[in-house]
């Protein structure tokens, strides 16, 4: 088939046939002119019709490439304006210079002049930060936009059936839920089979009602456990409700009109139902070690989600798992050849008293212990204490610097650390990768770090210390044990301080290890010595408490001067002040800190949950007691963003 794109003329092969005629014409002219005038004749008609059959073949070549030109112009035009997704071009200014019919939808006169920030506030800056892909939302539409920005054009095209798909696929994924009622055992234990019934009957129907409403499947798959399967959307609603269902269960009443509470572990993600399964057990467990009636929910990669924890977890734990924790405690110590004993960077009297209470327990099972201590990291609130270790040689021996520990500890010494299950807080984290063996024992909320692969964990939010837990657990060992006074004085001292002299999270077992330290010659006198302040730390703290200020009408925030150096103590001992003021619900007091952080220390009577607070500051705590270090910020910042994280607080209670 000829080109007929190109203008036709003759083929060289005519001519090369048209030359060989004619040569061949002049020798039949030579040899018989008859002949050769009839051949001529025929030759010159030949050539005419050939010529006409050229010159009509290009006159049909220019009209089709004239046809076509006019269809290319035309598809263009058409392609251009009817094209179905918008097509912008814009100037050096991010000023619409043009648009196409297309996006005329969504603008009721022209979109030309207008800036690009009509569209989206978030296009500009994309494009400045040199975005080839851009999805924004225009109305009811959502945009994926194509930028050539050395053109200065952008592609539009409507992805909303798409993005619907794929919220769709988000909210259709399978949640599942492990619903636990804290306190069951402990509230229905006296219950005869009429009220335990009752109970049962009522706690069912609450959680069935709420179920239903919330299009949840519900299971119950024993006396106090229940299992829930939904979905990601329904659990975005129950985020947005703050979880209700606490409440509710929470105002069931057992017998001595004690409370009944939920704790619930939900596992989301897109993973199969075995892992599925695996984080809403890990996430029960974190909600129950942080003392129960919250909600914990876990993701795929690991980051968790708290709701509720608004009251005092109450103190159920039993004699039975002392003596039990007590006696496996026993077994590890005796199958190791070292207790390396840690408690949290700069030590109090709990952490302290705890590590002396542990280390009776290694000596009395006759395996060599340590406790690891850092002379360079003490606060002013201990020192007394410290002073009087230091005075007792028999004591002292067993304190060790952490390079002495890293020098004594191996694969089968015992790890024993007190008053924290954080990592990053233990008085040497150097130690904890060294051994196989690792018991943790602590009084506070878990959070979400926590020490890789215990081998014995004994965490109770119910306990007012860690030094009320070792007590107990001391009870059980063999009766060689001996306490001597001074180790006795520094258990108690760490209760005391903890309870703010038993008035805050003391319970019936307080005042029995109390008791027991007593009988076995702690000296209060000598507490009460351990626990005077000098005269220049009490007007530090006057200072201090000089510059608080009343926000909401009910929360006290004291900041140190930019610049002002406070230790831990200090502002611990400050918020405790301001929590005493008439109308104070909660108090927070901030100061920068001598290793350059910027420290918080939280408190509250109960109204207020200080350690939701303190955790979104990567801090934690308790329900009362909670506190936070801040790095590479200034001392306005940390302020101004407790007063955002407030804000939230207070909005979210309002909503709920």
């Amino acid at each position: 088939m000829p080109d007929k794109q190109k203008k036709p003329t003759l083929r060289n092969h005519v001519w090369f046939i048209y030359t060989i005629s004619i040569i061949l014409l002049g020798f039949i002219w030579y040899f018989q002119w008859m002949l050769g005038m009839i051949m001529t004749v025929l030759l010159v008609v030949s050539f005419y019709y050939s010529m006409r059959s050229e010159q009509a073949l290009q006159d049909e070549a220019e009209k089709y490439i004239t046809t076509l030109s006019y269809r290319v112009k035309k598809v263009g035009e058409e392609a251009l304006l009817e094209m179905p997704f918008g097509i912008i071009l814009y100037n050096d200014d991010f000023k619409i210079e043009w648009a196409n019919p297309y996006m005329n939808r969504f603008d009721d006169g022209s979109l030309v002049g207008d800036s690009l920030h009509k569209l989206s506030e978030d296009l500009i800056p994309m494009i400045k930060e040199n975005k080839e892909k851009i999805w924004f939302e225009l109305q009811d539409y959502v945009f994926e936009t194509v930028v050539k920005k050395e053109e200065r054009l952008l592609y539009l095209f409507d992805r909303t059936e798409q993005s619907e798909l794929q919220i769709q696929y988000r909210n259709e994924q399978t949640v599942l839920g492990f619903i636990f009622l804290d306190n069951y055992e402990e509230i229905t234990q006296n219950m005869d089979d009429t009220n335990k019934s009752r109970l049962n009957s009522q706690v069912t129907s609450v959680l069935n009602k709420w179920s239903k409403h919330h299009g949840l499947y519900l299971k119950r798959t024993s006396q106090e456990r229940f299992l829930a399967v939904g979905t990601k959307e329904i659990l975005t609603n129950l985020e947005k409700s703050k979880f209700e269902i606490l409440d509710e269960v929470r105002a069931l009443s057992g017998e001595r009109n004690t409370p009944v509470t939920l704790s619930i572990g939900i596992g989301m993600g897109n993973v199969d139902l075995p892992t599925l399964g695996e984080l809403a057990q890990s996430s029960l467990d974190l909600a129950l070690g942080r003392g129960g009636d919250q909600v914990a929910i876990k993701d795929e990669t690991g980051k968790v989600r708290f709701y509720g924890g608004k009251t005092n977890p109450m103190e159920k734990r039993t004699r039975v798992r002392a003596r039990v924790i007590s006696h496996a405690l026993k077994e590890l110590i005796r199958a190791s050849d070292n207790v390396i004993i840690m408690g949290h960077k700069s030590p109090d009297m709990d952490s302290i008293g705890a590590a002396i209470g542990i280390l009776n327990i290694a000596l009395a099972n006759d395996v060599e212990g340590y406790i690891v201590f850092d002379p360079n990291d003490i606060d002013t609130g201990v020192y007394r204490l410290v002073d009087k270790i230091k005075e007792d040689e028999v004591l002292w021996q067993y304190f060790v610097d952490p390079d002495e520990a890293n020098s004594l500890i191996n694969n089968r010494s015992l790890v024993v650390v007190v008053d924290t299950h954080r990592p990053a807080m233990v008085a040497s984290e150097v130690l904890l990768q060294k051994s196989d063996y690792k018991v943790v024992i602590d009084h506070h909320r878990r959070g979400e770090d926590f020490i890789d692969n215990p081998t014995l964990v004994y965490m109770e939010p119910y306990a007012s210390s860690t030094a009320e837990l070792v007590t107990e657990l001391l009870e059980y060992q063999p009766k060689k044990l001996k306490l001597r006074m001074l180790e006795a004085t520094a258990l108690l001292a760490g209760i005391i301080v903890d309870t703010k002299s038993f008035t805050l999270r003391t319970g019936s077992r307080t005042f029995d290890a109390a008791s027991y330290l007593r009988s076995k010659g702690a000296d209060t006198v000598l507490v009460q010595e351990l626990l005077k302040e000098d005269i220049e730390v009490y007007v530090e703290r006057s200072k201090l408490i000089e510059r608080a200020q009343i926000y909401r009408n009910q929360i006290a925030i004291a900041k140190a001067k930019e610049g002002q150096i406070h230790g831990p103590v200090l502002i611990a001992q400050t918020a405790d002040i301001l929590l005493t003021m008439s109308g104070i619900a909660a108090s927070f007091v901030i100061s920068e800190r001598k290793d350059g952080r910027v420290g918080i220390s939280a408190r509250s009577l109960g109204a207020i949950n200080v350690q939701v607070i303190m955790e979104k500051m990567n801090g934690g705590g308790h329900l009362t007691n909670a506190a936070t270090q801040i790095e590479d910020t200034t001392i306005d910042e940390v302020e101004q963003l407790l007063k955002d994280i407030l804000d939230e607080y207070y909005e979210g209670s309002e909503s709920e």
